[in-house]
């Protein structure tokens, strides 16, 4: 965004009274000068903006509201919806080291001031990758719940148009927003965009979208978290893995995993003497979606059937069924 956009935005958001989408657009300034060579003035404006979030901070820490939520308008409403998101990462049933490397992504978000006192950015450009029903798109969400942002996911359908040029002209409304909104902006299934430009479909155009993105990507410094989510890694072009400050990976739930998904999805249905080896057993190649829905399919069965509480064959039954309907 040039100097002149950034002066643009920044009379847009003091004009609606909105702070937040003014500090964030005063940030971008201030890194933008500093690219420039600008560095007394980007300075100066740093100062300037610590110090009107200092007046802000005693309010912050008595607990204030989630970030405003601006819903998308007019074009870019066609590929970018938003929401609030109650999910958390207690929610989720994660592994030890997923669950260290999400904690410290919320670490930096949350003290970010701190690190960029001191020179330092907090991650803010998520890869995962992963099979599908995995919980990647699960993780967005409960990143923008933990820190109250909403949650801006990225419709392909109205974003890739059909005209040379127009996918690009519109992904760069999105980073337009996504400089001046903060928020959690998810890229799910991102092969639809990250494809190798050598591939073999490799089209012109899909080169250009490609390349756009990247440039985009690499500019972008603002106050968002961009999370791209793929279950095809392998078709991602490899110039995009360096552009993100974290690629994470994620794994078919192993038995200690598939036994906290059962359990937190059966504790109030009072199972009965579940045969916990079989269950595992039978459960080992199903995703974290795939474990949900069956738990809740043993849930009904034994509400429907009026049971005293869902049962081993119950639960193997509705596990045979999900492995049955991913084949």
């Amino acid at each position: 965004m040039s100097t002149s956009r950034h002066i643009v935005a920044l009379l847009q958001s003091h004009i609606a009274g909105d702070e937040d989408r003014f500090l964030s657009v005063a940030t971008q300034l201030a890194a933008h000068e500093a690219r420039q060579g600008h560095g007394k003035l980007a300075q100066e404006l740093r100062e300037l903006i610590d110090s009107a979030k200092g007046k802000r901070a005693t309010v912050a820490r008595r607990g204030a509201g989630p970030v405003p939520i601006a819903q998308p308008k007019g074009e870019i409403a066609g590929f970018l919806a938003a929401r609030y998101s109650d999910v958390r990462l207690s929610s989720m049933v994660l592994t030890p080291d997923l669950e260290a490397r999400l904690t410290r992504v919320l670490r930096e978000q949350r003290q970010q001031e701190r690190l960029r006192a001191h020179g330092l950015a907090p991650r803010r450009k998520l890869l995962l990758v992963g099979p599908p029903g995995s919980g990647k798109t699960m993780t967005a969400a409960a990143l923008a719940g933990e820190l109250k942002l909403p949650l801006f996911t990225v419709l392909y359908d109205g974003l890739i148009g059909k005209m040379m040029g127009e996918t690009a002209a519109r992904l760069r409304l999105i980073f337009d927003a996504i400089a001046v909104q903060r928020g959690v902006y998810l890229f799910d299934e991102f092969d639809a965009l990250g494809a190798q430009r050598a591939g073999p479909n490799d089209v012109g155009e899909i080169r250009r979208v490609l390349n756009s993105f990247l440039q985009f990507l690499e500019d972008d410094d603002g106050p968002s978290l961009i999370v791209a989510a793929t279950n095809h890694p392998e078709l991602l072009d490899k110039a995009l893995f360096r552009r993100f400050d974290d690629v994470i990976p994620y794994a078919l739930p192993g038995p200690e995993v598939a036994r906290g998904i059962l359990d937190a999805h059966l504790a109030a249905f009072e199972p009965v003497n579940i045969d916990w080896p079989s269950v595992l057993e039978a459960a080992a190649g199903l995703s974290q979606a795939e474990l949900a829905r069956a738990a809740d399919e043993a849930a009904k069965a034994a509400v429907l059937g009026e049971h005293d509480g869902v049962t081993t064959t119950a639960l193997l039954s509705a596990l045979a069924e999900r492995k049955a309907a991913a084949l």
